[in-house]
């Protein structure tokens, strides 16, 4: 598989599915952690890994939105379905759909 690091759709959705799987990690294995066991330690970092990269999420979209000049629509999907869990999974289809072919050289 090549790997169009240029393309700012193909950036959206990788850091879209980290982004993705940094929350589900965060809601169904760090909280019950949390909140059931008294380890609080995880979460912490857990936490701090997720807000970071959807502060890098929130970056690439607007990055994203200034290059490709998406509409307003796609920019709203993209940002409630970051905050939706499994969201973003969902969300990959429409962004493929937007990303530029890959060429062979």
């Amino acid at each position: 598989m090549l790997i169009n690091l240029s393309d700012p759709i193909y950036r959206l959705r990788s850091i879209a599915l980290i982004e993705g799987f940094s929350f589900l990690l965060l809601l169904f294995v760090s909280m019950p952690l949390k909140y059931y066991m008294g380890m609080r330690g995880f979460s912490f970092y857990v936490g701090a890994l997720h807000g970071a990269l959807f502060v890098i999420y929130i970056f690439i979209t607007l990055d994203t939105i200034a290059r490709r000049r998406l509409n307003i629509i796609q920019f709203i999907r993209v940002i409630i379905a970051s905050v939706i869990p499994f969201g973003t999974f969902f969300n990959d289809n429409m962004l493929k759909n937007l990303q530029e072919p890959i060429t062979k050289i």
